[in-house]
């Protein structure tokens, strides 16, 4: 072999060993797993309300508590405040959807081992206030005030 192959298979290989790929996180695994399976129950199924709502609520309960009492909350929230939005399960989450696309989302603390819970808004929300906008909400708890406004902003979501 010649110096020169020599050398570039030595870079080619150094390269390689020292190249360290961070990966995803097991929270991130699980939640691409959850994802899988309910994008293969959703090719099964139809679009089917109550199969949703049974998937949410089942996805309720394995939560601890507050996030837990909190999802019952939004749950029962969204439901009244825009009830075109189709219950589903996304990433494992409680999530709401219009026209297949999900709309909003609930996301609990230990989903992802972070100190708050999330309300999340996808793109398919009508949310859009000028150029900039929040599209997450952290949540601790939900007071009557919280709760009014998160009325608001899914109805604004769907276009009420």
């Amino acid at each position: 072999m010649s110096p020169t192959k020599d050398t570039q298979k030595s870079a080619k290989s150094s390269t390689a060993i020292n190249k360290e790929s961070k990966g995803f996180t097991d929270e991130e695994k699980a939640a691409m797993k959850e994802r899988a399976k309910e994008l293969k129950a959703e090719a099964r199924a139809s679009k089917d309300k109550e199969a949703g709502e049974s998937a949410v609520l089942a996805a309720i309960a394995t939560m601890e508590e507050p996030d837990r009492s909190m999802a019952e909350k939004l749950h029962a929230i969204i439901k009244a405040s825009a009830p075109v939005l189709l219950p589903k399960t996304w990433y494992g989450m409680p999530a709401y959807a219009k026209d297949g696309k999900v709309v909003c989302f609930f996301q609990s603390a230990q989903k992802f081992n972070t100190r708050y819970a999330t309300l999340g808004f996808s793109d398919a929300a009508n949310i859009d206030e000028g150029a900039f906008w929040p599209v997450a909400y952290g949540l601790t708890k939900l007071t009557a005030t919280e709760e009014a406004r998160i009325s608001e902003l899914v109805k604004k979501a769907v276009g009420q």
